[in-house]
């Protein structure tokens, strides 16, 4: 929602206290989102068969149809009854200070889903969801040898710093934004150098300074790609993440599996939503090409 106007106008700091206001926002989008609709979005635009595991509520009916028509595959997503689906309201003002509420819904019952529930699994992306259900899919990814990003997001703050360090050490991969790489390491009392002898890449990524992938013996420095325009960011970081389980799933190096990634976020900023961007898989290739002037294998 756009408020046409700005929130320090209509906010009195001497009445916060008793604080009661009301925004008139001409302007409402509704948006596909969530970071499994998202990262599974931008994996089929690779190429990629994404396999979604997450709880919707009984208002998930145009959602399915949305993802029907992509050919994303649903069939573990479990639909709870008396529930809405996650959903975030977010309101907006003329200098992008934003409002957000957010109700998580059926997304509180992500733990009645269980990793054996799916087969033929390469890899896997714990991303922000139910608690409990992030603590379990973690246990039974490792435990079923399914090796799997942590990506904790705006569910970090969440865990104490016993079960962060609990999360990185049953993954192979971390991948967090440079906020969330200091909460990370304030929470668990350890470096990135030091977390990063327990996984096969640490990830952070920093917006328009590009991202640096952390190995037990390089740090790769990724440059952000150049994007078409600058529309909005809202699921950037997926698309990105879209992009590094591309990289590991076809065996890129890392540089090429950063750029990959780097390449996805920009291409995501470009349109309003974090599912209205539509290349081809080649439109992407090419993109590739005049960007980092080599080919993706």
């Amino acid at each position: 929602m756009l408020f046409q106007d700005h929130f320090k106008h209509h906010i009195l700091p001497e009445k916060i206290h008793m604080l009661n206001v009301s925004f008139l926002v001409p302007e409402l989008r509704r948006e596909f989102g969530g970071c499994a609709g998202n990262i599974a979005y931008n994996l089929k635009l690779l190429g990629g068969e994404p396999l979604i595991m997450a709880a919707c509520g009984e208002d998930f009916g145009s959602y399915a149809a949305h993802l029907d028509q992509y050919c994303i595959d649903r069939r573990h997503i479990l639909p709870i009854k008396d529930s809405y689906t996650a959903q975030a309201f977010i309101t907006t003002d003329l200098s992008d200070n934003q409002i957000t509420a957010f109700h998580p819904g059926a997304m509180n019952y992500a733990h009645q889903n269980h990793v054996d529930q799916a087969a033929d699994i390469k890899i896997g992306i714990i991303s922000p969801d139910g608690r409990e259900g992030m603590l379990q899919h973690a246990q039974e990814m490792h435990a079923a040898g399914i090796p799997f990003i942590f990506d904790p997001g705006q569910g970090l703050p969440m865990f104490d710093g016993k079960e962060l360090m609990r999360f990185v050490e049953l993954a192979d991969y971390v991948a967090v934004n440079d906020y969330e790489a200091e909460l990370l390491q304030a929470r668990t009392g350890k470096t990135i150098e030091a977390l990063v002898r327990h996984v096969r890449a640490f990830i952070v990524t920093r917006g328009e300074t590009g991202s640096q992938i952390h190995t037990g013996s390089a740090v790769f420095d990724i440059p952000c790609a150049q994007a078409a325009s600058v529309q909005d960011p809202t699921g950037c970081g997926d698309a990105y993440r879209a992009g590094l389980l591309y990289g590991i799933i076809h065996g890129y190096d890392w540089p090429t599996t950063g750029r990959l990634a780097s390449l996805m976020g920009a291409i995501k900023i470009a349109s309003r939503g974090g599912q209205n961007h539509t290349p081809s898989k080649a439109e992407i290739g090419q993109l590739f090409r005049v960007e980092f002037g080599y080919d993706l294998a």
